[in-house]
């Protein structure tokens, strides 16, 4: 997918359900991790949403191992690690946004052009940090 804008931007009522999530996480060595699972955008009291994720992740050495995730999303598409520090703010027509976590940056950049397919590609760097994460949404059929 490349990035093209939609012609609605998203609300937090898009997100809600249940989506199929393929990964692909590409170290600087081109080793490559893959991830599959599920992601569920339950209603939190706030407005927001409540996103966990479950599923299972393959190592480069042939590991393999359940791996979950939860973060809050807000109704203004802002993002909050599960213990309610900020993250960052998804962009409502898709685009960038970044995070700085000392002394590694986050950049993410989210494609909703095939909504309600839809994608979160990040490039993380720092002094001990160097990868691309790809991350691809679709609705799960229930």
């Amino acid at each position: 997918m490349g990035f093209s804008p939609v012609t609605r931007p998203r609300v937090i009522s898009d997100f809600e359900g249940h989506w199929r999530v393929t990964r692909a996480i590409t170290h600087a060595d081109g080793t490559v991790a893959t991830f599959s699972g599920e992601a569920a955008f339950e209603p939190d009291p706030q407005g927001g949403l409540d996103y966990t994720e479950d599923g299972m992740l393959s190592l480069p050495t042939g590991q393999s191992m359940r791996a979950t995730r939860r973060y809050l999303w807000a109704d203004d598409l802002s993002v909050f690690f599960d213990d309610g520090r900020p993250f960052h703010q998804v962009p409502r027509e898709g685009g960038a946004a970044e995070h700085y976590c000392a002394p590694d940056t986050y950049r993410v950049t989210y494609d909703f052009a095939n909504w309600p397919e839809w994608q979160a590609i990040w490039d993380v760097t720092g002094p001990k940090k160097a990868y691309r994460m790809v991350s691809n949404y679709a609705p799960a059929a229930l």
